[in-house]
């Protein structure tokens, strides 16, 4: 059985656990509790926690690194095509599930979405309710928030 490198970075959204090796990245997760911070991040890791730094810091909007997700066939189709869903734009579970062929998937597309394993870089984030609701999130429906707000194109400025 292979380990995979591991590392704990901060973000404005708490701690973030960054798992992967040579073949990609294969889990990026909220963590809830306190961790000790990685000194020295993994070389595997080490251009996966670059780009979310530049992320979070309003620097960069698309990812380009190597993903290894472990999941089911079907799993692996729903997180390739949340891929496709572009930074500061949204879409619902019911499109996702027209996407992938059958708006009849759409309970079980919603379901792979919930246990993608590469959080922000995979974004599940950018699915929303028919009605525009910010429908669940493993992360919390905080960062989900925040999420969507950090991708905006054009931020709100304060009057005061």
């Amino acid at each position: 059985m292979k380990t995979n490198d591991k590392a704990i970075i901060d973000s404005p959204l708490g701690q973030i656990l960054l798992e992967g090796d040579k073949d990609g990245l294969s889990i990026v997760k909220f963590l809830e509790e306190e961790h000790e911070i990685t000194q020295k991040i993994p070389q595997s890791l080490a251009f996966a926690e670059r780009q979310l730094k530049a992320y979070f810091a309003g620097e960069h909007k698309d990812f380009d690194l190597r993903l290894n997700p472990e999941g089911t066939g079907f799993q692996q189709r729903v997180w390739k095509k949340l891929q496709d869903i572009p930074s500061g734009k949204t879409t619902t579970y019911m499109e996702m599930a027209k996407q992938l062929g059958d708006p009849k998937v759409i309970r079980a597309a919603a379901s792979a979405n919930g246990k993608n394993p590469i959080a922000i870089i995979i974004p599940c984030h950018r699915v929303i309710g028919s009605d525009n609701s910010l429908t669940g999130y493993a992360g919390g429906l905080w960062r989900k928030k925040w999420l969507l707000e950090h991708e905006q194109p054009v931020k709100q400025t304060s009057l005061f």
